[in-house]
């Protein structure tokens, strides 16, 4: 199997594993994983240039994982707000609207 249809094939399997969780959760994931590889092709670069083991390559690797986890930390926080308030709607929702008269 060609590398672009090995590519294909595990991007089709990654999506039917997923569940369908909103338009912000995706955006939220979508923006992670965009800041994740800009920070690891960025990181590559540099590295490419100045050498892996040198200070520089360090401090590239540690800035990067704070860059990541920042993002995943915005990224858990949107999902958290999404969660909460689509819950909060929805008791809300119930109470409004599923009234049974006695």
């Amino acid at each position: 199997m060609s590398n672009e249809k090995n590519n294909n094939y595990s991007k089709e399997n990654e999506q039917s594993g997923k569940k369908n969780d909103g338009f912000i959760k995706g955006v939220s994931k979508e923006a992670n994983d965009f800041v994740h590889n800009t920070v690891d092709t960025s990181g590559k670069i540099i590295k490419s240039i100045t050498g892996e083991g040198g200070l520089i390559g360090k401090t590239i690797d540690s800035s990067g994982n704070i860059v990541k986890k920042a993002s995943e930390k915005g990224s858990g926080a949107i999902d958290k707000t999404v969660d909460t308030s689509s819950k909060a709607f929805k008791a809300i929702k119930n109470k409004a609207f599923n009234k049974k008269d006695k």
